[in-house]
């Protein structure tokens, strides 16, 4: 019998997919904005365009020992979230009322971001710092959040963040 996914579980893969172009040393994520189930933006982490790459000394935090979260004021990479927001921007492509699915959880920084540009919606896989603020201001601007749970047997693939 054929297995076809649900809508969350298909733009999540294409998210992972998205995030296998990221060019940061520290790690791969991957973002893809969403609108009526049609794929309008990607977005994966790395250093900003014509700036040469971080997997070949572009980010002097990122090829530094600073510890996973720390110094990130340093780093002159951008975040998936960011990079696909701003990529819509780029071509004149509208993103209020999407969806956003993202590998990781939204920083502080991205999620003021998705609020501002009018994201209805966040789907994200694993949390990566995803403070009681940053979840806080999410909520307080009305941004539905779900973490994507892709555990067999997890029913639809997602969970209302955070769990009750």
């Amino acid at each position: 019998m054929h297995h076809r996914p649900n809508w969350d579980a298909y733009f999540m893969a294409i998210a992972r997919v998205v995030a296998t172009r990221g060019n940061c040393v520290r790690r791969r994520v991957g973002a893809v904005i969403v609108k009526d189930r049609r794929l309008i933006s990607t977005g994966y982490n790395g250093t900003p365009r014509g700036i040469r790459n971080c997997f070949e000394g572009g980010c002097p935090r990122c090829a530094g020992g600073a510890p996973s979260g720390a110094d990130l004021g340093e780093c002159i990479c951008s975040h998936a979230e960011e990079n696909a927001i701003t990529q819509a921007a780029y071509h004149g492509v509208a993103v209020r009322e999407a969806t956003l699915y993202c590998t990781l959880s939204p920083c502080l920084i991205c999620a003021k971001m998705i609020i501002n540009a009018g994201i209805a919606e966040v789907v994200f896989e694993e949390e990566y710092q995803f403070s009681a603020q940053t979840r806080a201001l999410l909520k307080e601007a009305g941004v539905i959040c779900r973490r994507f749970l892709s555990e067999v047997g997890m029913g639809d693939g997602s969970a209302n963040w955070p769990p009750a």
